[in-house]
């Protein structure tokens, strides 16, 4: 049985973790961290240092500007963090780096199995497609209430394609001050935010007369919940690193 901290614990997706813990018996939430104080079965703290309850593993799906206390708070006590807050900064993402120098951490901007197995597939499709002449785009589509744009696994699936492609390439966010063509080594990516969408990423290869679509829906939050509990999981007994899905799905 691991026992968990949810970090963030009457957000959105708190509660989801919160309800597929319940449903588990290989895991429980001992106590949780939040604004509001109120509102679950199990303690709730200003802090990660506060809670009275032992707990294993901290699970984090707050806002980016908690993310540097949270850091501070779990290397402290030298417990395991599953980061899933989106939208750090590029010091935010230095400071998780030299966290993990003292504690394990597990970082993914997205904790879905799909989207982790799609990003594998859109380098290997980018390898072959992009040196052919096929122009790369991202397309990312989430509910009406996100806060961060371009979403952080579209931001991923950007980096693991540069990655691949080369230092040539570069990130194309807005083309809106532009009044010229496509430059060759773009990787496009547009952000569409409305309604409830849980969450939709598509990379289009776009060749001449032929286009190569790779994409992913989620249906419902409860997929992120479950990688996240996975993550925790996994991440119990583990060396200081830096952790990733790469690890997880082996």
């Amino acid at each position: 049985m691991i026992s968990l901290c949810m970090h963030g614990c009457n957000g959105k997706m708190g509660r989801v973790i919160s309800q597929i813990v319940a449903e588990d018996p290989s895991s429980s939430i001992t106590c949780g961290v939040d604004l509001q104080s109120t509102g679950t079965e199990y303690p709730i703290y200003s802090s990660v240092t506060d809670c009275q309850e032992p707990f294993d593993v901290v699970i984090d799906f707050s806002t980016a500007a908690a993310i540097d206390s949270l850091l501070a708070q779990c290397t402290s006590l030298s417990k395991p963090l599953v980061l899933c807050t989106t939208g750090l900064s590029e010091v935010q993402r230095q400071a998780v780096a030299a966290a993990a120098e003292e504690i394990p951490i597990f970082y993914s901007a997205n904790m879905s199995l799909g989207v982790n197995l799609i990003t594998a597939l859109c380098r290997k499709a980018a390898s072959i497609l992009a040196p052919a002449g096929f122009d790369v785009e991202i397309i990312e589509r989430h509910h009406n209430q996100k806060i961060d744009a371009p979403s952080g696994t579209a931001l991923s699936m950007a980096e693991a394609l540069k990655d691949e492609l080369g230092d040539e390439y570069f990130f194309e966010l807005d083309r809106s001050a532009k009044r010229q063509k496509r430059d060759p080594k773009e990787i496009g990516i547009s952000a569409v935010r409305g309604g409830t969408i849980v969450g939709e990423h598509t990379v289009l290869f776009a060749g001449r007369d032929e286009l190569v679509e790779i994409k992913h829906t989620a249906l419902s939050k409860e997929i992120f919940a479950i990688g996240a509990v996975n993550a925790a999981k996994f991440l119990l007994g583990k060396a200081p690193g830096l952790y990733d899905m790469t690890q997880l799905i082996g």
